[in-house]
């Protein structure tokens, strides 16, 4: 089950803050992360890798980076 986290307008650390959460409740396997800039595509991405999650796509369309995680 994918979950969408959209922290669009929000700055570093909040998107990797909501990320963690997302991970640490354990209900999704796939998480797509909605951030609007590059810090915090990277910032999501490192803060995924570091709990043994994958990066599996990370697409920008209109401005927007869709960051997909995945488990393991």
């Amino acid at each position: 089950m994918a979950t969408t986290i959209d922290a669009r307008g929000l700055s570093c650390p909040q998107p990797v803050l909501m990320t963690l959460d997302e991970i640490k409740a354990g209900k999704a396997d796939e998480i797509i992360v909605m951030v609007d800039n590059d810090a915090s595509k990277e910032n999501v991405s490192r803060a995924a890798v570091s709990r043994g999650w994958t990066v599996a796509d990370c697409g920008e369309k209109d401005g927007v980076f869709n960051v997909t995680i995945k488990k393991g």
